[in-house]
């Protein structure tokens, strides 16, 4: 399955700030054929509200808000959830010493007008791959690391809207690094992913988001509060094919052998796949603290069960 279909690119939320609704129009023409990008207008005294969103990128078109520029951009840079947000001013003012102080706010660009529609475009596509570069957390998997899974999992709490949180791992994972070597174990992890990223996008559910919290740990976000098929399709998936991981011999025993620091052989089951899913219920949690501890209990409940399983707290 993870072969079979391309990842789907994650959104790309842009935020335009200005006053006069001229820059939105420029933006959606030139991203018309990248579905991937979403630009929204921003009023300045939109602002608070639009952080807390957390987009992808931030734009402010100095000319059409009446707010000091160096004031605003200092404001989003000090915003603890949007410290590596990436921002670009474009202006007409275009003397350095305005430059630079716009740049020491941590700034990535300043653009002066007119603007070369292309160079914007081509700004705004870059910038976009080197912050998603930066925050994975495995070239393994190409997925999201745990800055950007904290940024969802705000928004989400924020929007006030129910979700799931799933929390995926390995059981026996060290002794199968141990038996068969951290490359097959990368291959695994790899294998891992490529199940869930597959089975969520069979889904067709939308707003969803998979990250890599990291080794064997992964984490899915699902809108609603319903995902228990889900939850069997990965399972299922993921016990008919993980077995090609594994070497006849092992699997006509059904548990692979390890020696631990005694030298005294032990017997591990084959890898399995727990889930311990969290129902994010409206006003249920004010933070993600709060889903963390509950996670890490339901995550429990399930490895406590022998083989694949999957746990779900509902508790109001």
């Amino acid at each position: 399955m993870e072969k079979k279909r391309g990842r789907k690119e994650m959104v790309q939320d842009v935020y335009i700030i200005d006053d006069d609704d001229a820059s939105i129009v420029i933006f959606r023409e030139l991203f018309k054929n990248d579905p991937e990008y979403k630009f929204t207008s921003v009023k300045t005294e939109q602002i608070d509200i639009a952080l807390k969103n957390i987009p992808s990128l931030i734009v402010i078109n100095e000319d059409a808000i009446d707010r000091n520029v160096v004031g605003l951009c200092r404001k989003i840079r000090k915003d603890e959830d949007n410290q590596i947000t990436p921002v670009i001013v474009v202006s007409s003012i275009g003397e350095r010493e305005h430059r630079l102080n716009i740049l020491q706010e941590s700034i990535e660009y300043f653009i002066k007008k007119p603007v070369d529609e292309q160079y914007l475009y081509h700004t705004v596509k870059n910038l976009s791959r080197l912050l998603a570069t930066n925050r994975r957390i495995s070239p393994l998997t190409g997925l999201p690391g745990n800055v950007q899974i904290h940024a969802e999992l705000k928004k989400r709490i924020g929007k006030k809207e129910a979700f799931c949180v799933l929390y995926l791992d390995l059981d026996n994972f060290k002794a199968y690094n141990d038996v068969y070597g951290f490359l097959k174990g990368d291959e695994i992890i790899e294998f891992t992913a490529g199940t869930i990223i597959n089975c969520i996008h069979e889904s067709e559910m939308e707003d969803t988001f998979i990250g890599h919290i990291g080794g064997d740990d992964f984490v899915a976000l699902i809108p609603g509060s319903s995902c228990e098929k889900l939850c069997q399709n990965i399972l299922a998936y993921f016990d008919q094919n993980v077995k090609r991981y594994f070497t006849d011999d092992d699997l006509e025993k059904g548990y692979i052998e390890v020696a631990n620091r005694k030298g005294i052989i032990e017997q591990f089951p084959l890898t399995s796949l727990s889930i311990g899913v969290v129902v994010a219920d409206v006003g249920r949690f004010s933070n993600i603290l709060e889903i963390g501890e509950i996670g890490a209990q339901v995550k429990h409940a399930a490895k406590s069960v022998m083989g694949s399983s999957y746990a779900v707290d509902r508790r109001k």
